[in-house]
């Protein structure tokens, strides 16, 4: 089995996956901007194994799993890993899925999502429900495990009500597991609340006494590369992964970038929108699109009247006039 979690660099960082949010465009957005010696892994939107095994249904879901042409090329150039992540409650299913994403989709490794802390989610017996059923979830870990020759990954968080890490973490890693990346954060927090780095420096220590070989990733609340880096080190960790915090910064993992100008900003903006028009076209609701716009327009003068005139646009026309009249003001 290759392992590619065993030869990444580390610290290393990675990009959560995140419903509606790190699809295709998204990644190769991010992957663009990034310097490959801190971004190494990328993760897709978590699918449904349910509705990847419905002819249906896996046209439904089956989108979440596109890597379109350009990406490919970027990942490949720099060397960026991509995860596939899946979620259900049947090892069968599981283990079926496994095995025909391995043989199907070019990915360098799968993760088990059991900690997606969504309430309807959770009331189904999934995701991190998974937390509070020891049995069933060791049972996933080791169906999925031995229906491919890809690296396996687990993401949790350190329990549903209160923290159970101690429990929770030798149950996982009791199945040695690939990788593990803990969310500092239990199921009912939600995203409430500050992420436990006490706690996942728990899972660290368990780590060290079941499975060694298991590369431990930290997870909740990381602002910059050099808070990650200083959270690995304190906590004895080999990787960081970000997620809400690519909102306040896309050039995230550029830490050494200037701060960008308006037109930068702006000009990174179009290129993001026509990069989602091109792979989506009508396929995607433009409203989605308008999720990411917060995070180019901010910090330059009249940021929020920029803000407002692209969230009340209704066309992709409406927004590239609009971009062209912003930066062409700059000029």
């Amino acid at each position: 089995m290759s392992n590619f979690w065993q030869q990444l660099s580390k610290p290393f960082f990675a990009l959560a996956p995140m419903e509606d949010v790190t699809d295709t465009v998204f990644r190769e957005v991010v992957a663009g901007m990034a310097d490959s010696e801190f971004l190494q892994v990328l993760y897709t939107e978590f699918a449904s194994i349910d509705g990847l095994n419905h002819p249906v249904g896996k046209k439904n879901v089956g989108h979440r799993l596109l890597v379109s042409e350009s990406e490919r090329a970027l990942l490949k150039e720099k060397n960026i890993r991509l995860v596939v992540q899946i979620w259900g409650k049947n090892p069968e299913l599981f283990h079926r899925i496994a095995k025909e994403i391995t043989e199907e989709y070019d990915c360098d490794g799968i993760d088990i999502n059991m900690g997606c802390p969504v309430k309807k989610v959770v009331k189904n017996g999934c995701c991190s429900a998974l937390i509070d059923q020891p049995d069933l979830a060791t049972e996933i870990i080791l169906a999925t495990k031995e229906a491919t020759h890809l690296p396996v990954s687990v993401k949790t968080r350190t329990g549903i009500r209160m923290h159970e890490t101690e429990r929770w973490m030798s149950t996982v890693l009791t199945t040695h597991p690939a990788a593990v990346i803990l969310h500092g954060r239990t199921q009912k927090q939600q995203s409430d609340g500050l992420a436990d780095w006490n706690e996942i420096a728990k899972g660290v220590q368990i780590r060290d006494q079941l499975s060694p070989k298991t590369v431990f990733i930290g997870n909740g609340d990381v602002n910059s590369v050099e808070q990650g880096k200083e959270l690995a080190a304190q906590h004895g960790l080999d990787g960081i992964m970000v997620g809400r915090g690519i909102f306040h910064n896309p050039w995230f993992f550029q830490p050494s970038r200037t701060v960008p100008s308006k037109n930068e900003k702006l000009s990174r903006l179009l290129f993001h929108t026509q990069l989602f028009e091109k792979t989506w076209g009508i396929k995607k609701s433009i409203n989605i699109l308008k999720r990411f716009y917060k995070i180019y327009t901010s910090d330059f003068t009249d940021a929020s009247k920029v803000r407002v005139r692209l969230m009340d646009s209704r066309s992709y026309d409406e927004i590239y006039r609009i971009l062209g009249q912003e930066m062409k003001s700059e000029k």
